[in-house]
């Protein structure tokens, strides 16, 4: 079976990417190169020992995009490809909109041109907007209305395109995994986050701040309405995740139709807990400051994830602990990221 991973040298795909591989199946990478790097998909290789295509093309590239198509017997799609910062969707709201929606549509409309009709979206725990209650579940209302920026806006109206596919031809099969917040890196060391400028997530602005890339950390609020006043997330670890897409592709295979889906660990940490888990576990320091709220931001927000486990069989492995140490393996191999 070969699967082609849209997305497949960013983070969470890269990892994606690796699982996909040690367990048997082909891929094919489809990359713009955007916020990743060739390198990634290069230490996929050496990891798992295996090779496979990559072509560096966008999923608004419908004519790039037909050729890999063409030239490969695509069995399943993992759609990794879009933009994915919340505050940045706020102050490019249009760029947002035209790399994740039209990107999608485009994607979509090749796939249904070859007969591909077997699809795993990356969707986001931001289509819940801001909760009402947690841990959230997948029968809890979503409403584009309450979502808090365009980056989840895009996600729920790209879940809505593909439910409203599936009503006009029963033959899609589609995941929606609607992930948390994944953090940590590969256990080798050699994969993991490699954010441009600033990082937008916690966790890679933490170890750039721990190795001194960055002089401290902005803590982005202390006034919520939870323990210490800081954002509470579901993290996750990036490889527990990734497995999480091989068990959905596995689904696909005998479960026709569409459903979404909740990957988390279903507890939740605040920015602090984080912090100091990370100067634990590390022994470095992590110098921070209290700014003001980031727009688009919720308090808190974590999820139940009991249906993952009976449905895909899944749950995540991987402890808080294991976040931190595997992110700060990654940070110190690997102090400039991808640019070697």
């Amino acid at each position: 079976m070969t699967i082609l991973v849209a997305g497949g040298a960013g983070y969470i795909g890269s990892h994606t990417c690796v699982e996909l591989l040690n367990n048997g199946y082909d891929i094919v990478v489809a990359d713009n190169y955007y916020n990743s790097s060739p390198v990634a998909t290069k230490r996929v290789k050496e990891l798992t020992g295996r090779d496979f295509p990559v072509y560096q093309v966008d999923i608004l590239d419908r004519d790039g995009l037909s050729k890999v198509f063409s030239s490969h017997q695509i069995d399943a799609v993992i759609h990794f490809a879009g933009w994915k910062a919340v505050g940045e969707s706020v102050r490019l709201p249009l760029t947002y909109y035209r790399n994740n929606f039209t990107g999608s549509l485009v994607l979509l409309e090749v796939m249904k041109e070859h007969g591909v009709k077997n699809l795993v979206f990356s969707s986001s725990a931001t289509v819940y907007g801001t909760p009402k209650r947690v841990p959230l579940r997948e029968t809890d209302p979503v409403d584009i209305a309450t979502i808090t920026n365009p980056y989840g806006r895009t996600k729920l109206m790209i879940e809505e395109m593909l439910r409203d596919l599936y009503v006009s031809d029963p033959a899609w099969n589609i995941a929606l995994l609607r992930y948390f917040n994944p953090i940590g890196a590969h256990e080798s060391g050699r994969i993991g986050e490699d954010p441009n400028g600033i990082p937008n997530n916690l966790m890679p602005y933490i170890s750039q701040v721990a190795i001194g890339k960055l002089p401290v950390l902005s803590v982005y609020g202390d006034d919520y309405p939870t323990p210490d006043g800081t954002g509470v997330r579901d993290y996750i670890h990036v490889v527990d995740l990734a497995v999480g897409h091989v068990k959905a592709v596995q689904w696909l295979n005998t479960n026709p139709g569409i459903d979404a889906i909740n990957l988390g660990t279903g507890v939740g940490y605040s920015v602090l807990d984080i912090v100091h888990a990370f100067e634990r576990v590390t022994g470095s320091a992590v110098p921070y400051k209290i700014v003001g709220r980031r727009s688009g931001d919720v308090p808190a927000c974590y999820s139940d994830p009991s249906k993952a486990k009976a449905v895909l069989g899944w749950q995540a492995q991987r402890d808080l602990e294991d976040m931190c140490r595997d992110t700060w393996r990654w940070q110190k191999n690997n102090p400039n990221g991808y640019n070697e």
